[in-house]
């Protein structure tokens, strides 16, 4: 009867996944990989990244601004100097004897051409800079689909946990009702009384509750793994395929590899931070711009004071060129670009310590995976043990109950181990492959586990 009723739900379930969605634990790690929002985001956060090295890359071009103007204005003019500022106009030529607020047409138009013709090595560090940003992101990108793979594969062990632990309860239901027909047979033959019937029905209700309690746990399990692959929770079903078998002996943990995604996102970020330190080097040196320019100006003011007339100055009558060599250099920076690569240097030292605090820990928990692996597979051997011997047990106290020889709670009691016992069997197999799972994390690589589980 039990074989029966497992097939019966082990149909049922393969008839809703056939009407929904069903998922391998292959499909399952590739969907939260591709579709979950958060790899996303890290897949843009890579894209701007690369964007940055081609704008680090356009300060080896020159820079060219043009400018074209037309106003009309006064042209009272004064000497004396105005230190630079953005506010108030200029304007050029001899200043005249008394203020006059006739005004004139002029205009202005042309370009200049700005080139840095060396840097001692300035551009190329700010290149590297967001090339190491780069890398930065792209380790972010490796290490968030890892953590959502992970967290997938997780939701997926723990829907074939619920499943398995819902078809055991069921078991345990047909049992239970099975015992209570028993019962009921033996009080309307006046061979036992009447309190063994209310007892029997009380199991059957223990049995039945825990079925409810084991479809609910699927319920919130696929409600977990739809928020990683996405879909309708009541629309989704996982095949286990070879995860109620036992894995290889030699599948396991050996030992935290340099390729770990924490590690590798680690090491990019020091990486960065060293070449931030390289751009402020060259900080506290001199620039030097090659400068061209080609203008013209029109104007309707005449150096005596008189005034042309009409549209004059709309359009330009002086032209001029130049070219020249400026230098620029920052003389009092030299204390603030100290103090700012010191806090690069403390930078680099904290996140070096924190790269050799995230591999401490990965060794750590490879030990630990290597410890629960080995104890899940021992435990896996000996619930099949378990499991015979509750069974065995069951159909001797049932055996003795029919024969008038034992008592309701013997029998009742032994159901109960009965199911904990194939609850027990089939999460013990699922245990390892959990446990197989964590081994997978602390070395930083899911695939052996997916092949394994794929077999």
């Amino acid at each position: 009867m039990m074989r029966v009723s497992q097939t019966g739900v082990l149909l049922l379930l393969s008839s809703a996944a056939a009407l929904g969605q069903s998922l391998t634990l292959e499909q399952a790690v590739k969907n939260a990989s591709d579709r979950y929002p958060a790899t996303r985001v890290s897949a843009e956060q890579l894209s701007a990244a690369a964007a940055a090295i081609n704008l680090a890359r356009t300060a080896y071009l020159p820079r060219v601004d043009f400018l074209s103007q037309v106003n009309r204005a006064t042209r009272n003019n004064m000497f004396g100097m105005t230190l630079p500022q953005a506010t108030l106009p200029g304007i050029s030529g001899p200043p005249l004897p008394e203020n006059d607020m006739t005004s004139v047409f002029g205009s202005i138009t042309g370009f200049t051409v700005t080139w840095e013709p060396f840097d001692f090595g300035s551009r190329q560090a700010n290149v590297r800079y967001a090339e190491a940003g780069r890398r930065l992101a792209e380790t972010g990108v490796t290490r968030t689909r890892f953590e959502v793979a992970t967290a997938a594969a997780d939701a997926f062990l723990t829907v074939a946990a619920a499943d398995q632990t819902a078809i055991a309860a069921q078991a345990g239901v047909e049992r239970a009702r099975v015992l209570t027909e028993i019962v009921q047979a033996q009080v309307r033959a006046q061979l036992r009384p009447g309190a063994d019937a209310s007892r029997a029905r009380a199991e059957l209700a223990l049995a039945e509750n825990q079925l409810i309690r084991a479809q609910s746990a699927i319920e919130v399990a696929k409600a977990n793994l739809t928020q990683f692959v996405g879909g309708d929770p009541t629309q989704i079903s996982v095949q286990t395929g070879p995860l109620l078998n036992l894995p290889d002996q030699g599948a396991g943990a050996v030992s935290v590899t340099p390729s770990h995604p924490v590690l590798l996102q680690q090491r990019s970020l020091v990486e960065q931070i060293q070449a931030n330190e390289q751009i402020l080097q060259r900080l506290y040196y001199p620039r030097f711009y090659l400068q061209g320019s080609n203008y013209a100006r029109g104007t309707g003011a005449l150096a005596d004071g008189s005034t042309l007339g009409g549209v004059n100055g709309l359009g330009p009558n002086i032209y001029n060129w130049g070219v020249g060599l400026s230098v620029t250099f920052p003389l009092l920076d030299l204390p603030s670009i100290r103090s700012r690569q010191e806090i690069e240097r403390h930078r680099e030292r904290a996140e070096s310590a924190r790269y050799d605090q995230f591999q401490q820990d990965l060794t750590a928990a490879v030990a630990g995976a290597r410890a629960n692996l080995d104890g899940a597979r021992r435990v896996a051997l000996n619930t099949p043990i378990q499991l015979e011997a509750a069974r065995a047990t069951e159909q001797q106290m049932t055996a003795r109950y029919e024969a008038g020889l034992g008592t309701l709670l013997e029998v009742a009691e032994a159901q109960r181990l009965v199911t904990q016992a194939e609850i027990d069997d089939a999460l013990a197999r699922l245990g390892v492959w959990r446990a197989l799972l964590q081994a997978a994390v602390a070395q930083g690589n899911l695939d052996p586990f997916l092949d394994q589980a794929g077999k």
